[in-house]
This record gives structure tokens, C-alpha cells and sequence, in this order.
């Protein structure tokens, strides 16, 4: 059974066995496509995973807070291109890491945007989000959210910085959930999951879910198939390759070593619209790539979701 947060590594000297680790393809570049319309409501512009997107206009720190900007859905043909580290040093921290989340500029520098951490006493994984890398603490003004999990690690949902229905008035809202198959049987192959997502107006604002109730969820929402103002999508197939004995995806170069954490998420009505991209590039480093209509918040919450363990599903 794979150790927390440690699901796929192995000692260097025993090096893993990738077979049903998610592996990146030969870099190659991602072909062009003609606008389409779906589920999404992206518009007529369509992000090229293989092209940089001009990070200064997709955040100015001078012209924008963080905290404005990590709620706001990603500009419509670009993609956020994002990098991910895991900072496991310290007495607790194998068990407890700190993840750090930063814009990756096109001059090769990075802009910090967020920061997570796992809570110690909970009964099941809940990770703080913050936009202080120094401040992680629910009651800090730099609290902007959370992702909060089912016993088994099978379904995560991400919430904002509002409270429980049952405590208060300012309501959280929901802005995403994300459902792991449960792999009773132990078949080996890649993981499968499922994002819900609140949907996007005509004029691109987000629509708020704030639950009163778990049957108003956007996990019990899905399982019923009431979908109205929702958007499904689901982690793209990967493609078993023969020669190299393991499961591939085109990563399109972001993603360099095969990692069972590795994914990425499309609508089932155009998969070739990928609407995030995670995956490892060294031991302690992914990269966190997210198009529209996902927003920072969103995005490191379905991956923090990957780093968990999940005792039903490997």
C-alpha cells in the first residue's frame, strides 16, 4: 500500500516500476484546432499547450491582488502555466509537506500565487490554501480556501474561505469536487477520476454553489445526475504503448518523468481542449498547467487531491 504522499517513489536504488504510471510522451507540437463550442462555454479561442502564454498579462501583481486573481477563471485562449513544489523538510513534514504554487514567467522567473498545507488533527485530509506562504492558518486573512476529503481519499471537494451552512450565514461555496474510482478488485492500470465544476455564465462569472445541505453538493449533485449549471469532465485516457510497456499521454514537454499522479483533465465533448495538465518533473517538482474556465484555486486544488493517498484506489 503506497505511504502517503509518496504513492509512486521508491528508493533510487530500486528504481519504480512505471508499467501503470502515467508515462509523457515525445514532446511534439500540439496541433491546431478550430474554435468549437461545449459544455464549457470557453468561447472561440482555443489554448496551444506547446506555446508559452505571456504570464505578465495573465497576472500583474501590481495592477491585481493575489487573492482577486486566484478566484478569477483563467483568460480565455491561454494557458496559466504553473509550477508546483512540495517542501518535505522539517520533523513533520514527510508526513505533512508544504506546497507551494508559482506562475512561471516567460523571462524564466516565478510569481508566487498560493500555498497549502495539511491540517494535523483532522479525521480526514483537509489542506488550508493560503496566498501568504508564511501565514497557513484558518483564522490568518490570508485564508482563501480548502480541499477536504472523504475517509477513503476517494472524493475531495474545494471550498472557498466562507463557513460551514451549519455555523454561519456567510456561506462557503463550492468550486469543485473531484472523485476517484475506487479500485476494489486491484486492477493495476492509471487512475481514473472525475472534476465537478460549477458552470460559467454568458458573461463568463462563475456560477456560485453554496450548498445548505450534502445532497446540494457538487459530489452528491454528480452521483444524482443533477447537472444543471455543472460541468463534467474527467482525466484523459492514456494510451498503452507496447513498446515502452507503460501507459503514455502527450505532455507536450511540461511533464518529464512518469508518475501515477501525472494527468490531464478535457471534457468528454472535445479532449483535445485540455483544460489542466499536472504532472512530475523531479522528485519534489510538477509543473500545473489550467485554461479556462478554471481559475488557481481550482487548479491546485484538484492537484493537491493527486498527492493524497487514496486507500481505495491503488
Amino acid at each position: 500500500m503506497p505511504s502517503a504522499d509518496s504513492g509512486d517513489e521508491e528508493p533510487e536504488s530500486n528504481p519504480p516500476d512505471t508499467r501503470h504510471h502515467t508515462v509523457p510522451a515525445a514532446t511534439r507540437t500540439a496541433p491546431k484546432h478550430s474554435p468549437s463550442q461545449n459544455n464549457l462555454n470557453k468561447g472561440d479561442s482555443r489554448p496551444n499547450l506547446a506555446e508559452s502564454a505571456n504570464s505578465m498579462t495573465v497576472f500583474d501583481p501590481l495592477s491585481e491582488s493575489l487573492d482577486d486573481f486566484a478566484f478569477r477563471a483563467a483568460p480565455q485562449g491561454t494557458v496559466v502555466k504553473c509550477r508546483i513544489t512540495r517542501d518535505k523538510k522539517g520533523v513533520d513534514r514527510n508526513m505533512f509537506p508544504t506546497y507551494f504554487l508559482h506562475l512561471e514567467r516567460d523571462d524564466g522567473k516565478k510569481v508566487f500565487l498560493l500555498a497549502a498545507r495539511k491540517r494535523k488533527k483532522s479525521k480526514t485530509s483537509n489542506y488550508l490554501i493560503s496566498c501568504d506562504p508564511t501565514d497557513l492558518s484558518r483564522s490568518g486573512d490570508n485564508f482563501l480556501g480548502k480541499l477536504r476529503s472523504n475517509l477513503l481519499g476517494t472524493q475531495f471537494t474545494v471550498y472557498d474561505n466562507g463557513v460551514n451552512p451549519r455555523k454561519g450565514a456567510s456561506v462557503r461555496r463550492e468550486l469543485a469536487a473531484v472523485l476517484y474510482d475506487t479500485n476494489v478488485l486491484g486492477f493495476k492500470g492509471p487512475r481514473k477520476m472525475t472534476v465537478v465544476l460549477p458552470g460559467m455564465a454568458q458573461d463568463h462569472q462563475r456560477i456560485e454553489i453554496k450548498p445548505r445541505n450534502d445532497a446540494e453538493s457538487l459530489a452528491e449533485r454528480y452521483k444524482s445526475r443533477n447537472l444543471q449549471g455543472l460541468v463534467e469532465l474527467h482525466n484523459k485516457t492514456p494510451v498503452w504503448n507496447e513498446e515502452t510497456q507503460s501507459y503514455v499521454l502527450n505532455f507536450h514537454g511540461r511533464v518529464t518523468q512518469a508518475s501515477v499522479k501525472n494527468f490531464q483533465i478535457v471534457h468528454d465533448n472535445d479532449v483535445d481542449y485540455i483544460v489542466m495538465q499536472f504532472g512530475r518533473v523531479s522528485e519534489d517538482t510538477f509543473t500545473c498547467d489550467y485554461s479556462y474556465p478554471l481559475c488557481a484555486v481550482q487548479a491546485f486544488g484538484i492537484a493537491l487531491s493527486s498527492f493524497d493517498s487514496k486507500l481505495a484506489c491503488e
